[in-house]
């Protein structure tokens, strides 16, 4: 088994008011907590011999900063970027600056919720798109990244 330091990086970014999973409308997002869902992530990407970070801001600018740092020392990156998806062309135009995948993930199905969240500026710059699927779209694009990463690697 390859140490930490050799395997490959995956970024997860959790966008505004995830921190509240758990709490906040668990008919739409799940009774899982953030916490929750990292730690299954965690599991995840050391069965699949990969290392990943997670980060959360309620902050647009916390996030745009996120994704700059990550540009040069990672090679996928999933995102959920909350209420964000349907509002930054800031963070849209930041994840257009990295070189490697991108998975946007939804807990819910925003194409079956509210007509205001049925458009993402992000997916524009997304490789690909996970939504309705809860936690496991997490863990699908975890699996879909590392191979894309050992398919290129």
């Amino acid at each position: 088994m390859s140490s930490q330091k050799d395997q490959p990086r995956i970024q997860v970014i959790h966008g505004p008011n995830l921190n509240m999973l758990g709490t906040r409308e668990p008919e739409i997002y799940g009774s899982l907590s953030l916490d929750d869902i990292n730690a299954m992530i965690r599991k995840q990407a050391l069965d699949l011999n990969v290392s990943v970070d997670c980060f959360q801001s309620n902050h647009e600018g916390g996030i745009i900063d996120h994704i700059h740092e990550i540009r040069n020392t990672h090679a996928g990156l999933i995102i959920n970027p909350g209420g964000y998806t349907h509002t930054s062309v800031a963070i849209r135009d930041a994840l257009l600056l990295l070189t490697f995948p991108v998975v946007e993930v939804h807990l819910s199905n925003i194409y079956k919720r509210e007509l205001f969240r049925q458009h993402s500026m992000i997916a524009g710059a997304a490789t690909g798109q996970i939504s309705g699927l809860g936690h496991e779209g997490y863990m699908l694009a975890l699996t879909w990244l590392t191979r894309q990463i050992q398919a290129t690697g």
